[in-house]
């Protein structure tokens, strides 16, 4: 606890001493090697002025074929080093943006902004990569509640697929999943899909020169991050699929999920695809991530069927309650835990101000989510139901995630509040009009909150356009919808896809691996009387 408290007092004191991005800047920067005017500073450049103004006439000379106007008012860029050595024998390293334009035949002089320095570049690579920790640990989340709602016959089950998903999820987002979502300009289709594979490092990819503009992390911050987001999709899946899927078809499908239709959907913003063009935010992925995990649960549900026992012949429903909602409510803290990383790390630096603002965002979202979710089921239903508080939190969470960054702290309150009344009447709708069988909530947490969230930037989120994120949402959605629908009727008219109903009788544990969850508690073959089983 003390180191943890040091390294954390570290961080701080990084990002505090860390100048301002322009803090000593000069408007434009002197020679290397020459004094400024008012003598306090001495600028350094990492390379000579003729190799910058070679740079940068060569590449004015071919914007100025194609678009003279451009060439004139933006001009063009390249990247640089610049030290700054002061009066008082210390010194200064920033990376720079040297740019130049060119007008009338005349080219400008060289000016020089500063975008960054050391200690900030380490600090934000620190925070981004803690954040993706906190993601990590969402994973042991999303398994201790899938496996606290969910029947005692069935944990094992659950336990190995919640841990082959982050495995599986991390290699083939590596192999293929990071350059279909952020292509940069080698698009196969213009800013719709790209394919390539690996991570794509170099030794640019170490410095800020690999995001600029942000100047913040490096492509493996980068990477390690986005995978942890990656795996999030396919375990919204496995909670909607419970106690009927098998295994082998399980992890297929989470592999090319995760791999492929994750990844694509992902590039249309974060990509700088055709929906960011279009003004479309999302800005921790309520849709990118949340609904289009819900889209792939829909769709799962449908296909594979209700548990048996779930519906009677005469349409009536049947609940099945979960083995131990103590899981279930660590599941949901850990969560709620990961989500400051989730959330917080979305800022992408360390950021003392966007970051502190996206945490109480995030934290206000959460609370009022389980409180109106937590209302709702008391006076709706009767009595207080604690799975549906514990879901209104996740409900605030995946809300406010499209808008953490955009919405004030009222607002956020607001949209979790929605969100976790939404979740409750989203449930009851699933479970028993449209009888959907969805042992965890996952459809009516992610996809229902998610679109929810979403549309709440473009209600509340000034300079947002509320008909940007309804085509966001609908394409988003209807690809995920269409991509999971094939690739589960292709396993389940090959492979495979739902376990007998002996197996789904005595329970996933002991059909799939010939093991239970707990030998001391449980007789070997169980049934339920309860659920109809016998």
């Amino acid at each position: 606890m003390r180191r943890f408290a040091l390294f954390s007092l570290l961080l701080a004191m990084a990002v505090t001493l860390a100048p301002p991005v322009a803090a000593r800047a000069a408007e434009t920067a002197p020679d290397d090697g020459t004094y400024a005017a008012d003598v306090t500073v001495r600028v350094e450049w990492d390379r000579s002025r003729e190799y910058y103004q070679e740079a940068l006439r060569a590449k004015l000379d071919e914007l100025s074929e194609t678009d003279p106007e451009a060439a004139a008012v933006d001009g063009a860029m390249v990247l640089g080093e610049v030290t700054y050595h002061y009066t008082d024998g210390s010194s200064a390293h920033y990376w720079a943006e040297f740019s130049m334009t060119y007008a009338d035949g005349q080219y400008s002089d060289i000016a020089v902004s500063l975008i960054g320095t050391d200690a900030w570049f380490t600090a934000s690579n620190i925070w981004v990569m803690l954040a993706a920790c906190l993601v990590f640990i969402m994973h042991l989340g999303f398994a201790m509640l899938e496996t606290g709602l969910t029947r005692a016959k069935n944990t094992v089950n659950i336990l190995f697929k919640n841990t082959m998903i982050i495995c599986i999820g991390i290699l083939t987002y590596a192999i293929c999943g990071w350059m279909i979502m952020y292509p940069g300009d080698d698009w196969i289709i213009s800013d719709v899909f790209a394919f390539g594979l690996g991570i794509g490092a170099d030794a640019e990819g170490m410095t800020p020169h690999y995001v600029y503009p942000d100047a913040e992390y490096t492509v493996w911050t980068d990477f390690i991050f986005q995978a942890m987001f990656a795996a999030t999709a396919a375990t919204i899946v496995s909670g909607a699929v419970a106690g009927r899927i098998k295994l082998s078809s399980f992890l297929i499908f989470s592999a090319i999920f995760v791999g492929i239709c994750y990844p694509i959907t992902g590039s249309w913003q974060w990509g700088e695809g055709w929906l960011d063009k279009l003004g479309f935010h999302d800005f921790a992925g309520s849709t990118l991530v949340h609904a289009v995990g819900g889209a792939g649960a829909l769709m799962g549900a449908i296909i594979l069927g209700p548990r048996l026992g779930k519906y009677g012949r005469d349409g009536s429903v049947n609940p099945i309650p979960g083995h131990n909602l103590p899981l279930a409510t660590i599941g949901v803290f850990l969560l709620w835990f990961g989500w400051f990383g989730f959330n917080g790390g979305s800022v992408l630096s360390a950021d003392a101000e966007e970051t502190s603002m996206v945490l109480v965002n995030t934290a206000l979202a959460a609370a009022a989510g389980c409180v109106a979710a937590a209302l709702v089921s008391w006076f709706a239903g009767g009595k207080p139901d604690v799975t549906m508080a514990l879901n209104g939190v996740l409900a605030g969470l995946v809300g406010i995630t499209a808008g953490a960054d955009a919405l004030s702290w009222p607002v956020a309150v607001l949209v979790g509040a929605i969100a976790g009344a939404i979740v409750y009447f989203s449930v009851i709708g699933l479970d028993r009009i449209a009888k959907v069988d969805d042992p965890v909530g996952a459809v009516s947490v992610h996809l229902t909150c998610g679109i929810w969230g979403t549309l709440a930037v473009g209600l509340f989120a000034a300079e947002k356009s509320l008909g940007a994120q309804i085509v966001g949402c609908v394409s988003i959605i209807a690809f995920t919808l269409v991509f999971a629908g094939v690739l589960l009727s292709v396993l389940k008219a090959t492979i495979g896809l739902r376990v007998g109903q002996a197996e789904e009788i005595e329970g996933l544990d002991l059909a799939e691996h010939d093991m239970s969850a707990y030998p001391d508690f449980q007789r070997t073959y169980i049934r339920s009387y309860h659920a109809r089983e016998m």
